[in-house]
């Protein structure tokens, strides 16, 4: 049964009353999102944090007397954040905070709901990534769990020919389908049991069970050519060797 989609509790902290409201009502017109309140300055606003975490800030980047990145650098253990400001010119240095996005005023909803899915996707996969690998556990399950969309789906380990990264997700590939996850292989590699899967390149990760035919640097698994990257290559060998 598909697991319930987490609502992401919001702080908003603005020293604009309107758009402390726009950004409000836009949280509650937001199924995944709850309101946690809201602070007119980043003092009031850090204070709160240290008792009261959340899990997604909305901040405003021009305050008085402490702007919003000011308080992004005194947060140890900040949440996920999504600036907001009227200048574009804070752009490059909001994202050397890792802030999840970056938003203009006027908001439109439109542009709101695509960075809060993108907070969404972040939180979900951080969740994935905290739950115990096969190995932490003592055993070596025939199976995990992935999320697609929104629903969570078992995957098989030996129905698993290879997995691909594309970019911000990985192809999880199977004979006759694929499943497409927002994840990283690091997030695959310690999911997936090395008793079965081996890195073979920084973007394919291998069933060696599946492993047809090696030549020349590639591996054949279902007629795929796979390359092998040369830091990989005596690692898939001698795997290969052993299995």
């Amino acid at each position: 049964m598909p697991t319930p989609t987490p609502l992401l509790r919001c702080l908003v902290v603005d020293d604009d009353p309107l758009s402390v409201q726009v950004v409000a009502n836009c949280i509650t017109n937001t199924p995944f999102l709850t309101p946690a309140g809201s602070f007119d300055s980043a003092p009031a606003a850090a204070e709160a944090l240290r008792t009261q975490p959340v899990d997604l800030l909305f901040l405003d980047v021009e305050m008085p007397l402490m702007s919003g990145l000011d308080l992004l650098s005194t947060l140890q253990n900040p949440p996920l954040v999504i600036l907001i400001t009227s200048s574009k010119h804070y752009a490059v240095e909001a994202f050397e905070h890792d802030v999840v996005d970056y938003l203009v005023k006027p908001i439109s909803y439109a542009r709101f709901l695509k960075a809060a899915q993108k907070a969404l996707e972040l939180a979900d996969a951080a969740a994935l990534a905290s739950m115990p690998s096969p190995t932490a556990t003592g055993t070596d399950p025939d199976f995990t769990f992935v999320k697609v969309d929104t629903k969570l789906v078992k995957v098989l380990f030996d129905t698993v020919c290879y997995v691909e990264a594309l970019g911000d997700y990985v192809h999880i590939v199977m004979p006759h389908s694929k499943l497409i996850v927002y994840s990283t292989m690091k997030a695959v590699e310690e999911k997936f049991p090395a008793s079965i899967f081996v890195r073979a390149h920084r973007s394919f990760i291998v069933n060696l069970r599946r492993v047809q035919a090696i030549e020349d640097n590639t591996i054949t698994i279902e007629n795929k050519q796979i390359p092998i990257g040369q830091t990989y290559l005596r690692e898939v060998l001698q795997r290969l060797n052993k299995f």
